[in-house]
């Protein structure tokens, strides 16, 4: 299993961002958590990545612990945040070059993987340009380039197309999907966009920190909307009791459930 998640949580003070979410991805899946702002699926992907840690339950990615081993969860993920991540001062071969120290990847190897993740992006021209001068559609195309340096097994995307133009979105599709055909990578994205969400080929759908409904975009449908021709806002509308856009600034729960 890419990912084993058993009632993972966090909490802050009193109030809960995410709550007993337990699910597993296998190897190869592209797999979507679909939820409004403020549902828990950045706090989720968070503690998937090591970057906050979990005030309850457990979670392995690959096996490894997020808790306990960090560096082996490190490791085998690329992330894509939705922050920008680059250093806008800095040229894009200089980005990749520091990504490459961080990860210790070996010095005799560095020119000739910064110079294939220019190419792949796209920026070989670009290279010794400072990222302050960049596209939004050029930083996504960098960072992606830069989170697939280490060859990690699974690929994980934060709202990756927010804030790009459609032809960015379709570049950064086109390169995702190319990855997925080509290499088999493994995928985990969260997004709030319907559209989007219908690539993945299953959904864990969340509300206010906790997962209502999962399965594959048409078996939501089926199962939620009693029709195969349904929209995902209307699974959504049936699981959460509104419309994916609506009631976004939600007050997180409290543990056990109760909502202030």
């Amino acid at each position: 299993m890419m990912i084993e998640c058993d009632r993972l949580g966090r909490s802050f003070g009193e109030a809960t961002a995410v709550e007993d979410l337990t699910f597993a991805m296998a190897e190869g899946e592209f797999l979507g958590l679909l939820g409004s702002n403020g549902a828990g699926k950045t706090t989720a992907l968070r503690m998937l990545t090591t970057l906050l840690a979990p005030t309850s339950g457990t979670a392995r990615v690959l096996g490894a612990d997020v808790r306990r081993e960090g560096h082996r969860v490190r490791a085998a993920l690329g992330v894509v945040f939705q922050e920008p991540s680059l250093d806008a001062r800095l040229t894009a071969r200089e980005n990749l070059a520091l990504h490459a120290d961080l990860y210790g990847l070996p010095r005799r190897e560095v020119r000739a993987l910064v110079a294939a993740a220019l190419d792949w992006a796209g920026l070989g021209g670009e290279a010794d340009r400072p990222v302050a001068g960049f596209s939004g559609g050029m930083r996504r195309r960098l960072e992606l380039g830069r989170a697939l340096m280490h060859r990690p097994r699974l690929l994980v995307l934060d709202e990756p197309t927010l804030g790009l133009d459609p032809e960015g979105r379709r570049d950064l599709w086109e390169r995702v999907d190319a990855l997925r055909r080509e290499d088999g990578l493994s995928v985990l994205m969260t997004t709030h966009n319907l559209v989007e969400a219908e690539r993945c080929g299953r959904l864990l759908v969340m509300d206010r920190g906790r997962l209502v409904a999962e399965g594959a975009p048409a078996e939501l449908k089926l199962r939620h909307a009693g029709r195969a021709d349904a929209t995902l806002e209307e699974v959504f509308l049936s699981v959460a009791g509104r419309a994916i856009g609506a009631g976004a600034e939600v007050v997180p729960l409290r543990r056990g459930g109760a909502r202030r």
